[in-house]
């Protein structure tokens, strides 16, 4: 389901990539949202990162769904492995996504569409799923605000205040990024690392902001995200987590 066209022609073999580890729970529902995209022309491939529940033959379940794998846990390296993967094999543009998030029915349509409008990187709002289990009000006010912090400590973190960057700092979230297979190789791109030793999207962002400006936001680009590490790390925590993991829990990989 590949190869539809952007901004003056310009040929878009879109992919979606998703790392996951252990996520028997969320998957079905992750590429079920995929599959009922108004915009269909694209290919899904998820990066097994070594699980060792049912995630596989639920992936095996979905025609259509490539699954490969990848033995060094890390959703650095997953997710490397899954966008070079999708390059190898004729990727001109690739997202990405979670295993435990659920993409808007719009959310393809709007990443060609921000590639269309001239953005070689671009991301969007990550807003809280409503279906795990029953959100209390706070709750579903308290993601997009911890996000909203999370953004605005960026802007003033040293890290991503490097001279050496030609635009500022956006923060995006690596459940709802998309990238173009070129600037993802000129950028190196995410280190192959564990989560809990380097958030790899910022990572990425990074290394973009030292090649180029053309990266950005979309507001009609919008995830809905598991909000399981908010409520397993609460408050202080998660925010600890984001600021250059100041908090790390012992079981990092909450499910």
């Amino acid at each position: 389901m590949t190869g539809g066209t952007g901004a003056e022609g310009v040929r878009m073999d879109l992919w979606v990539v998703i790392p996951a580890y252990n996520e028997e729970k969320s998957i079905g529902a992750t590429l079920t949202r995929l599959a009922r995209q108004t915009d269909r022309d694209f290919t899904v491939v998820v990066v097994d990162n070594g699980s060792t529940d049912g995630t596989a033959v639920i992936v095996r379940g979905f025609r259509g769904v490539r699954l490969i794998s990848e033995g060094q846990k890390g959703t650095g390296a997953a997710a490397d492995t899954g966008f070079r993967h999708a390059i190898l094999n004729g990727a001109t543009h690739i997202a990405r996504t979670d295993a435990d998030c659920l993409p808007d029915d719009e959310w393809t349509a709007s990443v060609r569409a921000a590639f269309a409008e001239g953005l070689a990187m671009v991301s969007g709002p990550l807003r809280p799923r409503t279906d795990e289990f029953p959100l209390k009000f706070w709750e579903r006010r308290l993601l997009p605000a911890v996000i909203g912090v999370a953004a605005a400590f960026g802007r003033f973190r040293p890290g991503n205040r490097d001279p050496g960057y030609i635009g500022p700092y956006v923060m995006m979230p690596g459940c709802n990024m998309a990238i173009t297979a070129e600037l993802y190789e000129k950028a190196g791109g995410f280190p192959r690392t564990r989560i809990e030793d380097v958030h790899e999207d910022r990572a990425l962002v990074n290394r973009v902001r030292r090649l180029t400006r053309s990266y950005g936001l979309s507001r009609r680009m919008i995830v809905y995200g598991s909000v399981r590490r908010l409520r397993a790390y609460g408050l202080r925590g998660t925010l600890g987590w984001y600021a250059d993991h100041r908090y790390t829990p012992e079981v990092v990989d909450i499910r």
